[in-house]
């Protein structure tokens, strides 16, 4: 059959369309775009008459790039404070006011959603001296003071306006016959020192650190009414350690706590019983303690501080202050026990506190003492850090919080 240029015309635009049909081009996808800043507010030692309360910075995650803090609110010592959960209603601040007099107080401030601008909306008793510590339970109904110099714990409701009430339950741990004597390390230990409330992660028990006694307890919390109640008092069995922080794991069946004192870490077995009638939170010590700082620095020249653990679950922090360092070690998924992997100085002096930002790829680290901020990147794969790869310039760091 001869194939004619009249064929050639007719079959032409079919053999074409086929052609078309197989052969695809790749197509460039549009890069994904960076994700926003997040939010940073960092807490200052407003006696010096420098800082003068809270400021408000903006971190990139993609960059781990800080830019200048500008105060955000002005407030007395902000040395610690927490915000209410994420969702859709309007979120609030509250911060302790960690000055050493029966007066000090605790403030709420309203965020803004759009720039992040605070507006104190309420002020009450922190119902203690020197206020150290405050946290929000997860169904936004209570919150919880530690007040390190007053010797109390204090329990607050979330009123529908977001304020505080007043102290709903003030605990004395000046009862030693309840909480405990007093440690062996007169100058620090003189009296009880609550150092944190740290909520449980089914929000039915807290738990504080006593500096002052060496004991950690759980106590039963109420969230609808903001009581507590239903003590619990655990010991590590080292007189003068002086715990300080404790932090949960992500299984949320171990509980790590940072001792002040003789800058160890504890490693505790966590347990809650489910008994509708009488609820317990239970810690059980698995006699692992290790060491903060170096074999050879002076125990008496150094004073822990911070904890934190990677969302992973692989990795604990721990910042030394004297030795100025943060040390990383490796968490054993079997048993939980704790490896040292590295020790790294801070880039500065006196590091109070340190915080991993939402990603994990960033740790912000604030030099009390260098008035700077200090930032490290994080290797996912290691847990290890590298930096200072920024210092940012701020008198007297005492807190850094993401939101």
């Amino acid at each position: 059959m001869s194939f004619t240029r009249r064929r050639f015309l007719v079959l032409f635009p079919a053999f074409a369309a086929s052609a078309k049909a197989e052969v695809t081009w790749p197509r460039k996808k549009k890069p994904a775009p960076p994700p926003p800043p997040l939010t940073v507010y960092i807490g200052t030692d407003t006696s010096k008459g420098i800082s003068k309360g809270i400021y408000q910075a903006r971190f990139d995650t993609t960059q781990g790039k800080l830019t200048v803090p500008m105060l955000a609110a002005a407030t007395a010592r902000p040395s610690y404070f927490t915000v209410t959960p994420a969702g859709p209603a309007k979120r609030f601040l509250y911060a302790v006011n960690a000055i050493n007099d029966p007066a000090a107080t605790t403030t709420t401030f309203a965020i803004d959603p759009k720039t992040g601008a605070l507006h104190e909306s309420g002020q009450v008793t922190a119902a203690g001296a020197g206020p150290a510590y405050i946290s929000v339970d997860d169904t936004n109904h209570s919150a919880f003071v530690a007040n390190y110099f007053g010797g109390t714990v204090a329990s607050y409701r979330i009123q529908p306006d977001g304020t505080l009430s007043q102290p709903v339950d003030r605990v004395d741990f000046k009862d030693h016959q309840k909480f405990g004597a007093l440690g062996p390390v007169t100058a620090r230990q003189d009296t009880s020192h609550p150092h944190c409330t740290t909520i449980s992660p089914d929000n039915r028990f807290v738990l504080v650190c006593d500096l002052g006694t060496d004991h950690i307890t759980v106590f039963q919390t109420h969230p609808e009414t903001g009581q507590i109640s239903d003590p619990q008092v655990f010991s590590n069995n080292r007189p003068g350690s002086g715990p300080r922080h404790v932090a949960f794991h992500p299984n949320n069946r171990w509980v790590y706590g940072i001792n002040e004192i003789d800058s160890t870490i504890d490693h505790y077995l966590w347990t809650a019983t489910r008994f509708a009638d009488n609820p317990q939170g239970l810690l059980v010590n698995t006699n692992t303690p290790v060491k903060t700082i170096a074999a050879d620095f002076p125990a008496e020249k150094n004073t822990a501080a911070e904890l934190a653990i990677a969302p992973d679950g692989l990795t604990l922090y721990a910042s030394n202050r004297g030795e100025d360092t943060i040390a990383v070690f490796s968490i054993r998924p079997k048993d939980g026990k704790l490896d040292l992997i590295q020790r790294i100085p801070c880039g500065g002096k006196t590091p109070r506190h340190f915080t991993l930002d939402p990603t994990a790829q960033w740790l912000l680290c604030g030099n009390q003492d260098s008035a700077t901020i200090t930032i490290f990147r994080r290797d996912a794969a290691t847990g290890k850090l590298t930096g200072p790869t920024q210092i940012v310039t701020i008198d007297s760091p005492l807190f850094t919080l993401f939101v």
